[in-house]
């Protein structure tokens, strides 16, 4: 079972229906606002992990997981709702769905990401994954404010030709296509989601578009992460907070 203590937070999965509701009532909370639970039909089939304060067992950010057997599998994602993801059902290896992943608003201690990719990482051990996805999110819808990081992800981490997710949603941004500019490094960086940073860093991929959430008032990349294409070091870095 995935239990780890790092400093001042733990990680464990949820065990019990107050769990699951107290995850639920954070998403809300983070995603809308405001107090309530974003619940949908995913939740029942997927893992979830918490990560609480120490001392107080303030949970402060959780994430789920959706463990799937390999590529066959694909389109029962919650991300397949969104991609045609057809190219992926060729992948012959585990692979697990990271999805609603938030961070307590109030909280801004950035060692919470380290912990919860600590987590991540001995589930992905644990288990044997070997693609790691889900849907990196921007914060709105007008992608006028992140050019420099669309472009950046058009310059530098489209998905490979043989895994590219196709055009699904009925609204979409095609940055691939239509962004003709040099991406400014520093600006690209300061807009890109700290979840989809720490993909890239690791040598994840995205989707050549974004597709336009009006619902969850956001713009969502698909993103993948082969883990036998982690850079050695990252590894090491982040099996030492898994450890």
């Amino acid at each position: 079972m995935l239990s780890l203590s790092k400093g001042r937070y733990l990680t464990r999965l949820a065990q019990s229906d107050a769990d699951l509701a107290a995850a639920q009532a954070l998403r809300h909370l983070c995603f809308y606002g405001t107090e309530g639970l974003d619940a949908d039909a995913f939740d029942p089939i997927c893992n979830h992990v918490l990560v609480e304060e120490a001392k107080t067992g303030r949970l402060v950010c959780c994430f789920r997981i959706l463990p799937l057997s390999g590529g066959g599998e694909i389109s029962q994602s919650y991300s397949a709702q969104y991609y045609e993801l057809s190219a992926l059902t060729a992948f012959p290896g585990p692979m697990a769905e990271m999805g609603r992943f938030c961070i307590h608003p109030e909280v801004k201690d950035p060692d919470i990401l380290r912990v919860a990719w600590g987590a991540m990482t001995r589930y992905v051990d644990d288990n044997g994954i070997e693609l790691l996805f889900g849907c990196s999110s921007f914060r709105g819808t007008d992608e006028q404010e992140y050019l420099d990081a669309f472009a950046m992800l058009k310059e530098r981490h489209l998905a490979p030709r043989r895994w590219l997710p196709r055009v699904k949603a009925p609204q979409v941004f095609r940055f691939a296509q239509k962004l003709r500019r040099k991406p400014d490094a520093k600006l690209a960086m300061l807009r890109m989601p700290p979840l989809l940073r720490t993909y890239l860093l690791m040598g994840g991929w995205v989707s050549d578009h974004a597709v336009v959430d009006a619902d969850m008032n956001t713009l969502h990349v698909f993103t993948g992460l082969e883990i036998n294409a982690i850079p050695p070091a990252r590894k090491r870095l982040l099996r030492g907070v898994a450890g």
